[in-house]
């Protein structure tokens, strides 16, 4: 039995965007970011394409979900981390678990990609 589509999201980022913001305050990716998923970025935790993909994916999700990072959603609420393959997985806590469970949303599947001056991402929402 397949899991219907209960949203869709997408989100692109300039790398550069972040990049300055990274020259202004070195520690914003803590501000994005949990504890765990700069611990599994390592020494990329700085640096602004790691980061951009992340915010991108981050904000494909919310938009998959229905909601934004306003109100009772903080980036903390959706946590990304690397499987061993290289895919990611998703994890929601807090605002972003609860719009997802009004949702009927099981799963939330995200895809990250970059090019030189741009990190971009998809995410479906899963019933």
């Amino acid at each position: 039995m397949s899991s219907p589509m209960l949203g869709v999201g997408l989100d692109l980022v300039e790398i550069e965007t972040l990049a300055l913001a990274l020259r202004r305050d070195a520690s914003c990716g803590e501000a994005w970011c949990t504890e765990a998923e700069l611990a599994a970025l390592g020494a990329r935790a700085t640096s602004a394409d790691a980061l951009a993909g992340r915010v991108a994916a981050k904000e494909a999700i919310v938009k998959a979900l229905g909601v934004g990072f306003a109100g009772d959603v903080a980036w903390q609420d959706v946590e990304i981390l690397p499987r061993p393959t290289g895919a990611v997985d998703v994890r929601l806590s807090g605002g972003a678990r609860e719009a997802a469970d009004a949702m009927g949303v099981r799963r939330v599947m995200v895809s990250i990609t970059h090019t030189a001056s741009t990190a971009g991402a998809c995410a479906i929402a899963l019933g």
